[in-house]
């Protein structure tokens, strides 16, 4: 995308509606027209054989545009128009561990449909990928997201980083009618957190997200703490962020699920992010003698505040933290004192599912891009799976250039992907414990275990699953274990 095609702030918030603001849309599944499906014919294409030109675009220095420009086409099927794809990551500050591994999944996508993909009109359509960084700030997110759909007139918005990616992104689809894929965060954050009246939620018409559930990591965090011996007394850190927010709610956030496994808990008021002095939170835990802590702290703040744990003389038997712990980056920053932190676990190699697009299982994916990059997995290759979902779709959808219909399709699409099974089929039930559960109208909650970071043998440290009470295909590889301090 060129920086002429940026559109003003005054221009976009009057075509947007709003950036970053919270729009709960009337309609969901039953208000889209059903254009795509049964009328056409869908047809499976296999793995790609000709290799297709790629042309790579720059525009602002923070701003990466990949393309594939043209796809060969058999003479079994017409060529159809180019389809657009639009990807809003967090590549730079605070959250960019989210966007690791994007661009070499970004590869494993262009690999795969090189050779285009036959939609649901028969025709073979080439996929044009257009990437923009949201620099880890909600409002770019809004910005960034309303030129993809404006200017490069995307036929689908894919938004992955946390929250604070997922829901400025989903918002400007709203407002601009227009189908968005979103992952990797918490039903609550995406589904509550962006309606009018959170009393009175509302289906949203145009996005639709793979997701966790406070309610499924509260679980698993509370199955590792009753496998050692506490006070069952926790110190909870959460940050003034979207994602934050709800895990503290009292009602119906991480607190409200600890206290019914039994344990009490201290929370200090929610930190601002980037903070830098933690030593308010510690004092609280080390006077209420809590023996767990646990969180949500990106990267950078989680580091801090654990030095300073430690220096100041706060050593609990366990330490759960999601987002930070999620990322192998995060432990070799720590250092040493990684080894026996624990977290959630949203993907692992150990995990029971194939790529669609590949036909690899998740320990094949995590070898591939090892030997790629040289670096070691992340649980963030899951954002490979709004392709797998997105080209089930296609290929049920007749007609493309309906948004409604094709919106209507993706929802509509099973597949298996490297994440897990997407099937929006599922009965809708908040309470339900499988697997994969349908919490809410336009989310899916996903596989959920738990890990703890250790010594490694390939890697310094690794992380290995200690608890699978929502993945039931993957295996237990080693017991919870209490920190040890030197």
């Amino acid at each position: 995308m060129s920086e002429e095609k940026a559109v003003s702030r005054r221009q976009f918030l009057k075509i947007a509606g709003v950036a970053g603001a919270s729009i709960g849309v009337a309609g969901g599944l039953g208000g889209l027209v059903a254009a795509c499906g049964s009328n056409g014919t869908t047809t499976t294409t296999g793995p790609a054989t000709t290799a297709g030109a790629t042309t790579t675009t720059a525009g602002a220095a923070t701003t990466t545009t990949a393309a594939a420009e043209t796809t060969t086409v058999s003479a079994a099927a017409e060529a159809g128009r180019e389809i657009k794809v639009g990807v809003v990551v967090p590549k730079t500050g605070p959250l960019a561990a989210f966007a690791g591994p994007f661009d070499w999944v970004n590869s494993q996508w262009k690999k795969a449909l090189t050779d285009g993909v036959v939609a649901g009109d028969g025709k073979k359509h080439a996929i044009n990928i257009l990437t923009q960084d949201t620099q880890s700030d909600t409002n770019r997110c809004a910005q960034v997201t309303g030129d993809l759909i404006q200017n490069d007139k995307v036929d689908i918005v894919f938004a992955g980083g946390a929250p604070d990616t997922m829901n400025p992104a989903g918002d400007v689809c709203e407002s601009m009618g227009t189908p968005g894929l979103m992952i990797q965060g918490p039903w609550q954050a995406f589904y509550m957190g962006r309606q009018k009246d959170p009393k009175n939620p509302v289906p949203f018409k145009w996005t639709y997200a793979l997701t966790v559930g406070i309610e499924a990591m509260s679980t698993v965090f509370a199955d590792m703490w009753n496998s050692l011996s506490t006070n069952k007394k926790v110190g909870l850190i959460y940050s003034n962020s979207t994602d934050g927010q709800s895990w503290a709610d009292e009602k119906t956030g991480g607190p409200f699920y600890f206290k019914q496994a039994g344990y009490t808990y201290t929370m200090p008021g929610l930190y601002q992010p980037g903070s830098e002095d933690y030593t308010q939170q510690i004092s609280q835990f080390k006077k209420f003698g809590a023996e767990v802590c646990a969180g949500a702290m990106t990267s950078g703040d989680f580091t801090n505040f654990w030095k300073q744990a430690i220096q100041q003389g706060f050593h609990p038997k366990l330490c759960t933290v999601g987002q930070a712990l999620n990322f192998a980056e995060t432990a070799n920053a720590i250092g040493p004192t990684v080894v026996g932190l624990t977290t959630e676990i949203s993907w692992h190699p150990d995990y029971p599912y194939k790529d669609s697009l590949g036909n690899r299982t998740c320990k094949e994916f995590a070898a591939a891009y090892e030997t790629d990059t040289g670096k070691q997995w992340s649980a963030e290759l899951i954002m490979h799976s709004l392709m797998e979902w997105f080209v089930a779709g296609v290929k049920g959808c007749s007609n493309l250039d309906d948004k409604a219909g094709l919106m209507a399709a993706v929802v509509a699409a099973k597949v298996e992907t490297i994440y897990g099974p997407v099937d929006f089929s599922i009965a809708v039930d908040p309470a339900a414990q499988a697997d994969v559960t349908h919490p809410v109208p336009n989310c899916l909650r996903m596989p959920t275990a738990a890990g703890q970071w250790l010594k490694g043998t390939k890697w310094p440290y690794e992380k290995f699953l200690v608890d699978n009470k929502f993945v039931s295909g993957a295996t237990v590889t080693n017991k919870v274990q209490e920190i040890t301090y030197s």
